[in-house]
């Protein structure tokens, strides 16, 4: 059983490093640079002629808005930490793990309220200092006066105060303005406060060496600058318009933003965090509340006394920003950063933010821009791979260098930032390698890592969390700011590595997060369901209050704003259309060469993407890429696409068409926005794919396997059945786990007493591909009149190999090569007591992986990896030989599965191999179990009408009289 840690939010509260908290908030943007400093034997630094003494260190900071220069240190670590120290107390962010009482955090808040009104603050370098020099400009009752709203959005550290009066006020702008101006009215002799109002005015005159500098800066500056901004109406019958904001060099660019509002001034806007980056200025602006009361004589605000907000929920402003916000907005990106006094501007077009239509009752939402596809977890991938009508989130993480785009625990980061919530909390559960034996396999015992610091850092890092080879496992948890619990998900999957560990489960979590979003009105017991299958909990009351904005927002139904449907076509049949995956018009040209794309190899290939308006004849690409990687069968594109390609080989091209996708994925992908949007508007539109397979580089199995054996050992194996075939003068074979129909091809080239040949399997890709070949062969057989074919029967059955179908008893042979590990262990039994008791083949050929050669395997594969130099890492971070296997015997555990299998269901069985030998450790490389029925054994007949019964479906059937009937 499992032991419990320390709390997760008490360990990340303690244990973050200013270098990791610089890590959370500015990721790679934070580069520390480390230079020597000489220094003379009594220690000073700094000399221009080396000396002899120890040799310290310093540290440069570059962080986006400014940077810092660390003290001297003994250490380059040290240096790195002192560089972090500072940079977080410029930004003011509280480290410090001691809990301050409110009344504390209070009066903390009025001394740093007191130093933003002072002369020193006025002539420093922070982004508020420039409000404050703007201040200086407004006329009238404005002059000096500085808006709440602006200071509880500039200075982190006063934010952070607010929030450790009150936690709520991460959540609650207005409770932080709120906080601030009670500060401002215990500072008197500095500054002035009204009740009502939402600002503080500076009490004493300014310097006049200040005033004189502002003068200066002034005839330095254009006489006004011009910024594009974007007016989102509250009202979603408007459109989303483009404004333009014209600040002159004396004004006061809030002020602006008010009158675009219908405002008087600046001090009656409120101001959202920054959206996107961390560097970014982008916010948005809005009204403040019109009733707004404020008893700043009392010691400490009330929660109840915050205003409620008037008027209509802006619900497109609401689900950009995250929180709720009321009356029309404007989206700018305008302000002053760390970076000069100058303010800092760039223009937001509607290109980047597309408009909302109404129609009817029902509000469809035909174009969310980049930023807002931002917001779900598939639309961070999409935009990390530059692919988005292309790739899809993959639904397995198999190993780093199969991944492309950005990794999940990355996308989960971005998630949490973009919805405001807390950092993930990763913790780790490692088990001792005696406890993984096959003795103990049952009774796992899970122990925590000796040190949470310890497994902090190993997280930090991504690397082990143990020493040596111990599986781990990853729990990951997301708190909302306020450190409520969200979910939480705790993988049973145990993994070799941490960092496929953490990744693994922070995928879990954006499957099921990104299903939702989807789909915000599923019902409970559907989130529930799927939640359970991620092995995901979470908390209904917290987390329909944090994504309450996703549901209200939703209601979009995208099939009937597209104005488009499939492009018809005149004929639609098995070889140019896959129905299921929305594909039509479907044609693939170039040489086959019946190689195609098994699960696990990374293909590389070449597509466009184009609108096509059939009434018209058009056509508008939307997106092309000339070389697109990805790893098959995991779901890393749109399934239309891997539909598809699974029917290519290398050097063949295809193209088709398909419905068409949501519009804002669309609208995101053009360069045009307006012409796009207006050819959307068709009546008959859809996608046209072009794709072209440049090249495959084939599963970390068949690499291995290929860089030792020649024949490759797959072709060994296939030999070895078919030469066991052709001896024992069978007349029928069932293939078990067929697949794409390897050993029922290869069986067509050799003269055998066969006249009927089966396959079973669960894929329908495989089967459709083993059909095509099939078909082909049979058929060009006849036309030759190829003597020694005998076979006047062919069937592909879709169905599982655990279960009994009645019309495969007892055949002569059955095969099942490399099937039973993708199983489950439980399922590999299960198989052989269903093939042995029910269908009751003469001889059974059934080989596997032998554990004991991965060794061998993978140190050939580190020194034959002339295409691709990341395959050492990616052989070393496999367990298995597959990603896809779910287990993998030893000679010992396969040979006692075997003769249990035989004498419990009257069977002989003997032993052999291909690759390797058995008389040279570590044995063959796929050990091959052959299984014959004992002649004592009477011919079992069905018993029941149970058993009598069809469970497969025919997906292709073949004879020599009337060639092939298709199910697809």
């Amino acid at each position: 059983m499992e032991t419990e840690g320390p709390s997760a939010v008490s360990v990340r509260k303690a244990s973050l490093t200013p270098k990791a908290i610089i890590f959370q908030k500015f990721g790679k943007e934070a580069r520390y640079t480390v230079d020597e400093v000489n220094v003379d034997q009594n220690g000073c630094p700094g000399l221009a002629i080396p000396q002899k003494g120890p040799c310290l260190y310093r540290c440069i900071l570059q962080l986006p808005d400014f940077s810092v220069v660390s003290e001297t240190c003994k250490k380059k670590k040290d240096a790195e930490h002192s560089a972090a120290e500072k940079a977080i107390g410029k930004l003011g962010i509280e480290t410090s793990t001691d809990n301050p009482s409110a009344e504390e955090a209070f009066s903390k808040l009025i001394g740093c309220v007191k130093y933003l009104f002072s002369d020193e603050f006025l002539s420093s370098l922070h982004p508020l200092s420039g409000h404050f020099r703007a201040a200086l400009q407004r006329g009238g009752d404005l002059y000096s006066s500085v808006p709440a709203s602006i200071m509880a959005v500039c200075d982190s550290k006063l934010s952070n105060l607010c929030k450790l009066i009150n936690p709520e006020a991460e959540l609650n702008n207005i409770l932080v303005i709120s906080y601030i101006m009670r500060a401002a009215a215990r500072l008197s002799e500095s500054v002035v406060t009204f009740e009502g109002q939402l600002s503080i005015w500076r009490k004493n005159p300014c310097p006049p060496n200040i005033i004189e500098s502002l003068v200066i800066q002034q005839s330095d500056s254009p006489n006004s600058i011009c910024v594009g901004a974007i007016y989102i109406p509250c009202s979603l019958e408007k459109a989303i318009q483009s404004v333009t904001l014209d600040v002159s060099s004396t004004g006061y660019y809030l002020d602006v933003i008010a009158r675009k509002l219908g405002l008087t001034d600046g001090n009656k806007v409120l101001v959202s965090r920054t959206l996107g980056k961390a560097s970014s200025e982008m916010r948005l602006y809005f009204a403040a509340p019109k009733s707004f009361f404020l008893d700043l004589a009392s010691d400490l605000p009330n929660v109840k006394e915050v205003a409620h907000f008037e008027g209509l929920l802006n619900p497109r402003a609401s689900y950009f920003y995250g929180q709720e916000i009321y009356g029309d907005a404007i989206l700018a990106s305008i302000g002053y950063t760390w970076r000069s006094q100058d303010l800092f501007h760039e223009d937001i077009t509607l290109q980047s933010y597309y408009s909302f239509t109404c129609l009817s009752f029902l509000f469809y939402v035909i174009c969310l821009s980049r930023m807002l596809i931002n917001l779900m977890p598939i639309g961070v991938y999409k935009l990390s791979r530059e692919a988005i009508l292309t790739a899809e989130l993959p639904l397995a993480f198999t190993a780093k260098t199969n991944w492309r785009g950005s990794f999940p625990r990355e996308i989960l980061s971005i998630f949490c930032r973009q919805h405001w919530l807390s950092e993930p909390v990763y913790s780790t559960v490692s088990m001792p390698l005696e406890a993984s034996s096959e003795s103990s396999r049952l009774h796992q015992k899970l122990v925590v890592p000796e040190s949470a610091e310890r497994e902090k850092e190993c997280i930090k890092g991504g690397g082990n969390a143990t020493s040596g080879q111990e599986p781990v496992r990853c729990e990951v948890k997301l708190f909302s700011k306020c450190q409520d619990l969200i979910l939480e998900c705790s993988p049973k999957e145990l993994h070799k590595k941490l960092s496929d560990s953490i990744q693994n489960a922070s995928l879990k979590v954006l499957s099921w997060l990104n299903a939702y979003l989807k789909d915000p009105d599923m019902s409970l017991e559907k989130l529930n369901y799927s939640a359970g299958a991620l092995d995901i909990r979470f908390s209904p009351e917290n987390f329909f209050k944090k994504f309450a904005l996703c549901r209200s927002s939703h209601n979009v139904h995208h099939s009937e704003s597209q104005g488009g449907r499939f492009l018809k076509s005149n004929a639609i049949n098995m070889q140019d259309a896959i129905p299921e995956h929305g594909v039509c018009c479907l044609s693939i040209g170039g040489p086959d060469f019946g190689v195609c794309p098994s699960n696990g190899s990374l293909l590389f290939i070449s597509y466009s993407v184009s609108l096509v308006i059939e009434a018209e004849n058009m056509k508008e690409l939307l997106e092309s890429k000339e070389e697109f990687e990805f790893e098959i069968g995991t779901g890393a594109v749109i399934s239309c696409v891997e539909a598809v390609i699974t029917q290519m080989s290398v050097g063949q091209s295809a193209c088709f068409n398909t419905q068409l996708p949501p519009q804002e994925l669309i609208l995101a992908a053009a360069d045009d926005t307006a012409r796009t949007r207006s050819l959307l508007s068709s009546k008959a539109c859809c996608l046209e794919y072009s794709i072209s397979l440049l090249r495959m580089t084939e599963p970390p199995e068949e690499r291995m396997e290929q860089a030792l054996f020649s024949p490759p050992l797959s072709k060994q194996r296939v030999e070895y059945a078919v030469q066991h075939i052709k001896e024992s003068c069978a007349t029928t074979l069932v293939d078990f786990g067929c697949g794409s129909g390897s050993l029922l091809d290869s069986l067509l080239d050799y003269p055998t007493a066969l006249e009927k040949i089966v396959g079973v399997d669960i894929s329908l890709k495989s089967l459709s591909r083993a059909a095509k070949i099939l078909h082909s062969k049979l058929n060009s057989k006849l036309d030759t009149v190829i003597p020694y074919t005998g076979i006047t029967s062919a069937v592909l059955y879709d169905g599982s190999i655990t279960v009994f179908d009645s019309r495969l008893r007892g055949f002569d042979i059955g095969t099942c090569l490399e099937v039973i590990e993708h199983m489950e262990e439980d399922d590999a039994s299960l198989f052989g007591n269903i093939v042995l008791s029910f269908f009751r083949p003469r001889i059974l050929i059934v080989s596997t992986p032998n554990y004991e050669y991965n060794v061998v395997l993978h140190k050939s594969s580190l020194t034959s990896q002339e295409d691709d130099p990341d395959d050492k890492t990616q052989s070393q971070s496999f367990k298995f030989r597959n990603h896809d296997h779910k287990f993998e015997w030893t000679r010992e555990q396969f040979n006692r599965w075997a003769s249990e299998l035989a004498a419990r269901h009257g069977y002989s069985v003997e032993f052999s191999g291909v690759g390797g030998s058995a008389d040279t450790e570590p044995g063959f490389a796929s050990q091959i179990a052959i299984f014959r029925i004992g002649s004592e054994t009477k011919e079992d007949t069905p018993r029941n009408d149970e058993e009598v019964t069809h469970h497969y479906r025919v997906i292709w059937e073949w004879d020599s009289s009337n060639c092939s009937r298709s199910a697809f």
